[in-house]
């Protein structure tokens, strides 16, 4: 893999690269992450970073985080690659992972690797995340990807971030809304994975008042997704298709309320169209 050789706003320069593992990428290169703030860095080894590229994929997004959200975090380190090659013996790495007793997590990031070409139809990935005791390494394919759908990549895994290290009353209060939508048999969901999920509950659970694996499953994929569209929306202004998988508005509302609740958007931003405050958005 061959890193940029011509000096540009936000390249650190290194030499040639072969076919690089996530896991062995991150280990390497996180020691050149440029600051953007107390909580984020990145370290570009793709394309040319010009001050308006690195204004759209990295300054604007971290600039919208809530104040809170950002507290919450780990130490984030962005690594931008050519591309993100899913290695095809995936599932047989997850089995061999499995009776080695190594995490599936741990376990994926066998399977993939930084790469300098772009990788055949089925084997192309967009994320990953490698993650050490201090800092959570985002690695992201750079080439050839719209800048809406990075947003949207990084903010999910920042939301990811956020769930497992969510606080319990924040927690029952989101769990609270979605027993009621359950309840009163709210149709749709925010996006594919939360869809999936309410499905599965709703083939297999009757009652909602418990606890159980199924709930907290869905709970937790919900929260995922619509804090993703929270933050997206905080950061850009971004259109909602209609569908008959789509959660309906007041509802979808009532959830952005809550998150504004929680995670007020930084001065200068807003949720919804009709806030006081201006819009610092694209």
């Amino acid at each position: 893999m061959s890193i940029q050789r011509e000096p540009a706003p936000g390249i650190v320069v290194q030499g040639n690269l072969s076919r690089v593992a996530v896991g062995q990428f991150a280990e390497r290169f996180r020691a050149e992450v440029i600051p953007l703030s107390n909580t984020f860095g990145y370290f570009c080894a793709s394309l040319p970073m010009s001050e308006e590229v690195l204004k759209e994929y990295l300054e604007e997004p971290v600039a919208a985080l809530p104040t809170n959200i950002a507290s919450m975090l780990p130490r984030i380190s962005i690594l931008l690659v050519p591309y993100l090659e899913r290695s095809g013996d995936r599932p047989s790495v997850k089995a061999k992972a499995k009776r080695s007793g190594v995490s599936a997590r741990s376990a994926e990031k066998v399977g993939e690797f930084v790469v300098d070409e772009r990788p055949e139809e089925g084997k192309q990935s967009w994320a990953s995340e490698v993650r050490f005791e201090n800092e959570t390494v985002l690695v992201f394919a750079f080439k050839e990807q719209d800048v809406a759908e990075y947003h949207y990549r990084l903010y999910r895994r920042l939301a990811t971030l956020i769930a497992d290290s969510l606080p319990e009353d924040s927690w029952n209060g989101y769990k609270a809304n979605i027993r009621e939508e359950l309840n009163n048999i709210v149709h749709g969901e925010v996006d594919e994975e939360s869809w999936q999920a309410k499905q599965a509950l709703l083939r297999r659970q009757t009652g909602v008042k418990r606890d159980t694996r199924l709930f907290e499953e869905y709970a937790r994929q919900s929260f995922i997704d619509t804090l993703t569209l929270y933050l997206h929306g905080i950061c850009c202004d971004i259109d909602i298709e209609t569908g008959p998988r789509q959660l309906p508005s007041r509802h979808l509302r009532r959830r952005l309320n809550f998150f504004k609740g929680l995670y007020p958007p930084p001065d200068g931003y807003a949720v919804f169209p009709e806030d006081d405050e201006p819009k610092n958005a694209k």
